[in-house]
């Protein structure tokens, strides 16, 4: 088991630290770019809570285990952590890998607040010792039908692999779109080639293709062969779970990686706090920090107040979820049961379907929010093909 150590992780042979797990994705096959920018979230806020004073005059310590990716290796580190004693797990972006850690969690009675990982059942029953920052996937993705729906786009294909987050989005838009005249088409992006598949799109008339598969390979050559076959022109492509979020999409395709929405979960401007962590993340990374490396600093902030009011002991970590009221990067965070979900949900953090600008790649542009779902509607900038106008633009 891998252990990564960070300048904020001094370690204390006296035990006067309080130790908080993380697990992050930091080497293949796990998304590491993703990983790196919840690592910087988690560190900074460390470093914050120390630099105030610690919990009660006691250092907090990250102990970071990478999970790369697998749910075996995740499992694993959550016994360990909990053996060395942490008072609380954090972290994961994986959804499949998340679900891992939480039943593990779950099981041995150790707080676990995760971070990023969407999916809805993070764990088969209902449980007191997790807790989640990140939006449910039905949440999320129904947002997305709705965009699509909005932009005129009703006949839509998915190229998919195996999992369990995949098959649980395709049958979120099936779910959201089919009462409401959509067609949603499933194609193995295992079994078929890239120019196999763009055959597919065009038989079946599809108005826009899903990549709801894994980074780089197979979604790059997907996108590669979709912009340069002149039949699938006026064809929209979509990455609802984030792929072009990254830097290392955009260096993979540059001008083909931009106009492609994705699923954020930033609001439209940060306020006061959100610039400021964000001005200080930025500086980390040495790029634009993406939703995940805040979601990584409001998880910090989260536990180290559970931790100044309630105390290291587990059991009451646990029991302090539905009392949190704390404000984040990206609003005040409280956590209650929602319907549907097994852990404490933050309902919700900001969700909108954004995409990297044509004519400015590093630029995002906020085409559609969850809000217009009761209501609130804002102008959309033009999808068809590839010529998008300028439209507003995100805060990172």
């Amino acid at each position: 088991m891998n252990t990564t150590s960070l300048p904020s992780q001094t370690g204390h042979a006296d035990g006067s630290s309080v130790r908080l797990g993380a697990l992050v994705p930091l080497t293949r096959p796990g998304w590491v770019e993703a990983g790196r920018h919840l690592l910087a979230g988690l560190d900074l806020a460390v470093r914050e809570v120390n630099d105030a004073g610690g919990i009660d005059g006691r250092p907090l310590e990250l102990v970071v285990r990478d999970t790369a990716a697998d749910p075996e290796r995740a499992a694993a580190a959550v016994d360990e952590l909990a053996g060395l004693g942490v008072a609380a797990v954090a972290g994961e972006y994986h959804s499949v890998v998340a679900r891992a850690a939480a039943t593990r969690a779950d099981a041995l009675g150790v707080p676990f607040l995760c971070s990023s990982a969407v999916l809805d059942a993070l764990t088969e029953e209902p449980t007191q010792w997790v807790a989640r920052l990140a939006p449910a996937q039905s949440r999320g993705w129904a947002i997305y039908a709705d965009f699509l729906l909005r932009t005129g786009r009703s006949r839509i294909a998915v190229a998919t692999q195996p999992s369990a987050y995949w098959a649980s989005g395709a049958r979120i838009l099936r779910d959201r779109l089919v009462p409401r005249g959509g067609t949603v088409l499933e194609l193995d992006a295992n079994t078929l080639t890239p120019e196999a598949l763009c055959d597919k799109l065009v038989d079946h008339g599809a108005t826009a293709l899903l990549l709801l598969v894994g980074h780089p390979e197979p979604a790059v050559p997907i996108v590669e062969a979709v912009r340069g076959d002149r039949r699938l022109a006026q064809i929209l492509i979509g990455a609802p779970a984030g792929q072009p979020e990254f830097a290392e999409w955009d260096a993979a395709l540059g001008q083909d990686g931009a106009g492609i929405p994705f699923l954020r979960y930033l609001p439209e401007r940060l306020g006061p706090l959100g610039q400021r962590v964000g001005r200080e993340l930025r500086e980390r990374l040495g790029a634009a920090p993406c939703f995940v490396a805040f979601e990584g600093w409001d998880t910090v902030t989260v536990l180290a107040a559970v931790l100044r009011s309630h105390g290291t002991n587990r059991a009451a970590i646990a029991e302090s979820w539905p009392r949190v009221a704390v404000e984040g990067t990206r609003g005040p965070i409280r956590f209650s049961r929602t319907p549907g979900i097994s852990v404490w949900q933050w309902a919700w953090p900001s969700i909108h379907v954004v995409d990297r600008d044509p004519a400015e790649p590093d630029r995002f542009r906020v085409l559609h929010t969850g809000q217009e779902s009761a209501g609130v509607r804002r102008p959309l900038p033009g999808l068809a093909g590839r010529s998008h106008p300028p439209s507003h633009e995100s805060p990172c």
